[in-house]
């Protein structure tokens, strides 16, 4: 029997539905994943471009900081005092260089670069990419920079690069007064991020740390600019996008007279003391000068430890700025102790009192010398100024009483700041009661009340102050602040305000290319309330006497104006740095150096309208008092600013002597 095979006949049908289902759910999953897709690119194309741009820029596109030219600085005659000078260095980049270290000690020893320097860069070179330039030796000579550029083509990849860094050509002629910039360090980082000054400094590696550099920080720095540069995965430049210039900081003319600096340098020379003359019409400072000083210069760079020590070590101490330390005053202030006298009616200018050459409290057998171991007789207000007679000025103290006199001194600004613009200025010491009691926890004695008549005690005062308080009086109590800054100059681009207020007192120079306004902004201080007299006639009586003190024949300050062609008036001080004992007689010969008197003098002209008050404070003279030591430095001060030529010796290539400005004969 045969078995037949059975014949499956295929349901063509069922199988074109089922192939039409799974196409049909296949065509689905593909336009699902093709609707997602596009809607992701949708959503990064569109909706997060601007997200995906950036983040792409900053792989590309990087902006880089550029730094501002520090402003200028000049004195008021125009004469430059701190510059940005070019300062040129030798920079390698590595990958263009095929020996690196042959070609290092090649130019080594062509320059004469020393192995620590060498040592240095090859430390630098294992850290910094080899396409960007690493120095190798900075603040090369001219003649260095010359012998290069000779064989520079010797040297691929090897470079000179030249900054720009701060000099000043009058060193230390000027570093108490302007200062000097130094590199930023991490404190300084923190005072910059602290105020939200930081991104200003992200190109800037040096900033003002003392004096005026440090106080005007803010005008001289001025404000980055920026480069848009492309660069590759490597961090490489391909092209400059684009670039935004910084705006340079606003140049500074001071009150400043550089001449006038140079002779208080010679007047002082190897004499450790301080030089202040003001401008007692505006307060505007002609000249500070410290002795002995430093040069500003070598701060700039980066001073060395050897040359940090010599400075600190330095027993004369060149770091102190002894314009705006504290001196006992000693005789200077004699005047101010008159004129309070005056005020509160303890004396006339006909008071007189006997100086027998001492003087002594009721009860108390303790004798005050005077100066003049024989005395000075009858003495009244006049010649108790023009012979410093110290016996009448214990007696005037005594019968004003400490609260009287620290209070009338208080409103000429002892014990005070002047509000100069320096932040290194002292305060000082105007002592009271309430000082003493806060200071040593201790009563006030009427013996100390006598020795604050002639300047002593715990009473010390600043150059400065001395000078701000005789520009005070001769301005018959008008107060002006004393200040360095006169106006600013800066570039001004259209558009800008033509419309100048006379407060600001500006002035507008347009420049050659007429695209450009030079603006010079005058500056204005305002008055502090003036001290005001129970009788104006004080003022002449006190004034009167310091004009006789300087003009008349025997008086103490007489001597060191002798012959001079201008009317001046003056006071000279001695002041004691050590006690002497009742049976003791003060000889500078046999007393050691750091305990010789300090010589102060004080000095205005011309009389009848005062331009020029000078102030002289001079550590532990050999021999002599204020005038014959200060005094003779107060005349050279004046010679020079009334016309008459001195010679000064600073070298005439670096600092050109200038024709006197003010044209008096």
């Amino acid at each position: 029997m045969t078995l037949r095979k059975r014949v499956v006949i295929r349901n063509q049908t069922a199988e074109a539905n089922l192939f039409a289902r799974r196409t049909f759910i296949a065509f689905l999953g593909v336009l699902v994943l093709i609707i997602i897709l596009f809607s992701n690119i949708y959503d990064l194309e569109i909706n997060a471009y601007d997200k995906y741009q950036t983040r792409s820029n900053s792989n590309r596109i990087k902006l880089l900081p550029v730094a501002p030219n520090r402003g200028l600085i000049y004195d008021r005659n125009g004469v430059l005092l701190a510059e940005n000078k070019s300062v040129y260095s030798i920079e390698v980049i590595p990958e263009q260089v095929k020996d690196i270290k042959g070609s290092i000690l090649k130019v080594s020893e062509l320059l004469d670069i020393s192995e620590e320097k060498q040592q240095k860069f090859f430390k630098a070179l294992k850290s910094k990419r080899r396409f960007k330039p690493i120095e190798l030796k900075s603040r090369l000579s001219d003649q260095q920079v010359a012998l290069f550029s000779v064989n520079q083509h010797k040297f691929p990849g090897i470079f000179i690069d030249a900054r720009l860094k701060r000099y000043y050509p009058f060193g230390e002629l000027t570093t108490h007064t302007l200062g000097y910039v130094a590199r930023i360090n991490r404190r300084d980082a923190i005072k910059l991020e602290d105020k939200g000054n930081s991104e200003n400094y992200t190109a800037t590696r040096n900033m003002g740390k003392l004096g005026l550099e440090r106080y005007y920080e803010n005008i001289l720095h001025g404000t980055i600019g920026h480069q848009e540069v492309e660069i590759n995965t490597q961090g490489r430049i391909i092209r400059t996008l684009d670039f935004s210039p910084p705006t340079p900081g606003k140049d500074l003319t001071l009150t400043l007279d550089i001449e006038l600096q140079m002779i208080a340098k010679r007047a002082l020379s190897g004499k450790r003391g301080a030089v202040v003359a003001i401008d007692p019409r505006d307060g505007g400072v002609l000249a500070m000068y410290s002795n002995p000083s430093y040069d500003g210069n070598l701060f700039v760079h980066g001073i060395s430890s050897k040359n940090y020590k010599k400075i600190l070590n330095s027993k004369d101490l060149p770091l102190i700025n002894r314009a705006v330390m504290g001196y006992p005053p000693a005789s200077t202030i004699k005047p101010l102790l008159a004129l309070t006298g005056l005020e509160e009616n303890i004396i006339t200018p006909d008071t007189r009192i006997m100086d027998p050459g001492f003087y002594q409290l009721p009860g108390i057998k303790n004798k005050r010398r005077d100066w003049k171991p024989q005395g000075h007789g009858w003495v009244n207000l006049n010649y108790s100024l023009e012979q410093s007679c110290n016996v009448y000025y214990y007696d005037l103290a005594y019968k004003l009483g400490i609260t009287r006199i620290s209070r009338m001194m208080e409103k000429f600004g002892f014990g005070d700041y002047t509000g100069i613009d320096i932040h290194e200025e002292n305060h000082a010491i105007m002592p009271s009661v309430e000082w003493k009691r806060n200071r040593y926890n201790q009563p006030w004695y009427t013996g100390e009340t006598l020795s604050i008549g002639i300047g002593q005690s715990f009473w010390t005062v600043t150059p400065l102050q001395l000078s701000q308080a005789i520009s005070i009086l001769v301005n018959k109590g008008q107060i002006k602040i004393p200040h360095f800054l006169k106006a600013t100059t800066e570039v001004v681009t259209p558009p800008f305000n033509d419309n100048l207020s006379e407060e600001t007192n500006d002035i507008v120079q347009i420049n050659n290319n007429l695209s450009e306004y030079t603006k010079v902004s005058q500056i204005i201080y305002e008055d502090k309330p003036p001290i005001i007299l129970k009788q104006h006639k004080n003022w002449d009586l006190v004034l009167d006497a310091l004009h006789n003190t300087a003009q008349k024949l025997g008086a103490t300050a007489y001597t060191a104006f002798k012959g001079s062609h201008y009317d001046v008036a003056g006071k000279t001080g001695s002041a004691q740095t050590a006690n002497i004992k009742q049976n003791e007689t003060y000889d500078a010969k046999k007393t050691i150096e750091s305990k010789r008197d300090n010589a102060m003098f004080i000095a205005f002209a011309p009389y009848e309208n005062p331009e020029i008050v000078v102030a002289v404070a001079i550590e532990n003279v050999a021999e002599g008092g204020g005038g014959r030591n200060a005094g003779p430095v107060a005349r050279q001060i004046m010679d020079q600013y009334f016309g008459k030529r001195v010679i000064i010796s600073e070298d005439q290539s670096k600092h050109p002597h200038h024709t006197n400005i003010y044209g008096k004969k």
